[in-house]
């Protein structure tokens, strides 16, 4: 892990920016501790870090400076300034044109569009916990927030660093996903816009159901793909605190 740049935020906390390998990212930590600080991995969307920083930004800052949490976040494979992922992009204007012309979206565009990303970005994230874990003033336990929700499952699957997940409801899940999700054993914070135009409800539903953890909340708020509340933020990190600590 090499640091590129770093900066002392408003508030304290101190962001700076790192390549892991070919790999961008992200770091927060907070202003000051007493001892080493647990680490939230924040999962971007596939828009690349500089399209979501403010949203990315927002949520770690709240992170660190309120609760004393480490946060990062690395590019996805196949966005930002990374290579594409040639099938990846494919399979991305199969769905457009599939959803242009209103009709279903089949199993393999989804299994296309999103299989590949996980299989690449898991071994990614499992390589930026190591380097992270080895810096001084981060000592776990780890939390995994966001992003496509199928990374998440498959993190939570087979890291057993990730002590807790905070999982948005959505992106399209491949059905071999729902066999991951029966695995998953950590605790669970599932947020789910109730009108999302982006992704179904049932199958978002569904895939709650499957999950296999003995610990599972489910928050349900009413509006868009874009319209989280912001008092969920709070919610999250309180989730994260409790299991974290």
């Amino acid at each position: 892990m090499q640091f590129t740049s770093e900066q002392r935020l408003d508030d304290g906390v101190l962001e700076r920016e790192f390549t892991l390998g070919d790999i961008p990212g992200i770091l927060w930590t907070p202003a000051s501790a007493s001892a080493p600080a647990p680490l939230i991995l924040i999962g971007p969307p596939p828009l690349g870090l500089r399209t979501v920083y403010p949203r990315l930004a927002g949520r770690a800052r709240h992170y660190a400076a309120q609760y004393g949490f480490a946060a990062a976040t690395i590019e996805l494979p196949g966005t930002g300034d990374r290579p594409r992922l040639a099938a990846v992009e494919q399979a991305r204007a199969d769905l457009r044109r599939a959803m242009e012309a209103g009709e279903p979206v089949g199993d393999e565009i989804v299994d296309a569009l999103v299989l590949p990303l996980v299989d690449e970005a898991v071994p990614e994230w499992q390589a930026a916990l190591d380097a992270l874990l080895s810096l001084p003033g981060i000592g776990g336990p780890v939390g995994y927030e966001g992003g496509v929700i199928s990374i998440g499952i498959r993190l939570a699957v087979v890291e057993p660093r990730i002590s807790a997940a905070g999982l948005f409801a959505g992106s399209l899940v491949p059905a071999a996903m729902f066999e991951e999700a029966r695995q998953v054993t950590v605790p669970l914070h599932v947020l789910l816009q109730w009108d999302d135009e982006r992704n179904d409800r049932q199958a978002a539903l569904d895939l709650f159901d499957a999950f296999g953890t003995k610990e599972k909340t489910l928050h349900a708020n009413l509006g868009g793909h874009t319209g989280v509340p912001s008092f969920e933020l709070d919610a999250g990190a309180r989730f994260f605190a409790r299991h974290l600590r």
